[in-house]
């Protein structure tokens, strides 16, 4: 048992009959409390040809408590800059939303896809309702590490400013930069001796050095300091990992719901890509150092809706909503993509004690459990 398991609540969006936004799709949405606290739902409404907006939604729930469906409201972000746009598409795609309090804004970190590849962009809001961008990313060269130029993906933001590299307190992010060499598509034909490889697509964590209370927000794209955070440690994460829910604060230290990749084979030996997820833990003090790494799945594709689809065998989390509403600070919903095209959500009740596993030596579990 990995500590960790989400239990299914349901599916709560299907693409709406009839409506020409969300013809390819409607998948791996942004979750978020409003001031009002009600909950809201971004997801990535797909039309023809790839063509990616971000919707806004209100959650429903029924008489106990649980998601059962959603209200649309319209859309929060569609391809409008330069960077968001491509010959006959474009893409504001995969959004992450983070209340960011030394902004005292909500910032959403979200995959623009334009004729230069999928890169991160950000925007920020007072309301969740009213968005301005802020522009792309910038990763400075760190270490002989260059990064201007190269895809990224799946970001997310701390909540708080955390401690970087040097002990000095920064905004930091966690993203997933696509490096030459590193995709599922091309580490899936090297030889399967090894149960992990520090060359496959990784989570990283980088830090913002200009945000200062007071200072202006759009200095927030700016990020160095990188540090691989994570790497695949295990056969169901194997050809890569990379970011899902934003980092949230529990008694174990930063959870986050990350997804895994790994190949299987049909029926006819033909070899396709697999997304699970799972549990990883930050410490509270130092977020650098990973605590806690989910050795097996806690979410795989199993049912139908998760295994066909646009991209069939996929479960891709990306929101997360803490139960304080229901008096319940241990129980979290995780919002995730169904095979591409649907979205589902799953119950996950913070375990009492953090199981201690190597996370250098996958599997290994040590003798005694932590207790926080």
């Amino acid at each position: 048992m990995s500590g960790f398991e989400l239990h299914r609540l349901g599916q709560i969006m299907e693409p709406e009959p009839g409506n020409e936004l969300e013809t390819e799709g409607v998948t791996n949405p942004a979750s978020a409390r409003g001031r009002d606290g009600v909950l809201y739902l971004f997801p990535r409404l797909v039309a023809n040809g790839n063509y990616s907006r971000i919707g806004i939604c209100r959650v429903l729930f029924d008489g106990d408590g649980d998601p059962v469906g959603v209200q649309r409201l319209g859309i929060a972000l569609e391809p409008t800059a330069e960077y968001e746009l491509r010959p006959g598409g474009g893409g504001c795609e995969d959004p992450r939303i983070t209340y960011v309090e030394p902004l005292k804004k909500y910032v959403m970190t979200y995959t623009a896809f334009s004729t230069e590849g999928p890169r991160i962009a950000l925007a920020i809001s007072e309301d969740l309702f009213h968005w301005d961008r802020l522009g792309l990313a910038h990763f400075w060269s760190y270490q002989g590490i260059e990064f201007e130029g190269v895809d990224d993906k799946d970001a997310s933001l701390f909540p708080v400013a955390i401690p970087n590299p040097s002990g000095h307190a920064q905004v930091a992010i966690l993203h997933r930069p696509l490096f030459p060499g590193t995709r599922p598509e091309e580490t899936a034909l090297r030889p399967s001796a090894q149960e992990s490889d520090l060359d496959h697509e990784s989570i990283w964590i980088s830090y913002s050095p200009e945000l200062l209370v007071g200072r202006k927000p759009y200095q927030l794209g700016h990020f160095t300091s990188h540090h691989r955070l994570a790497a695949p440690t295990s056969p169901w994460e194997k050809l890569k990992i990379g970011g899902g829910t934003p980092p949230i604060l529990t008694r174990h230290g930063w959870l986050i719901i990350y997804h895994g990749v790994s190949k299987i084979a049909d029926a006819d030996n033909d070899c396709h890509l697999r997304y699970a997820a799972g549990a990883m833990v930050l410490s509270k003090e130092h977020p650098q150092h990973v605590l806690y790494q989910s050795s097996q799945p806690v979410l795989e594709p199993s049912l139908p809706a998760e295994r066909t689809g646009i991209v069939p065998n996929v479960v891709f989390p990306t929101g997360i909503d803490r139960r304080d509403d229901l008096g319940t600070p241990d129980r979290f919903d995780v919002y995730y993509g169904m095979a591409d095209d649907k979205i589902g959500v799953a119950r996950l009740d913070l375990p009492e004690y953090l199981p201690l596993v190597d996370v250098a030596h996958p599997g290994v579990f040590l003798d005694n459990a932590l207790r926080i």
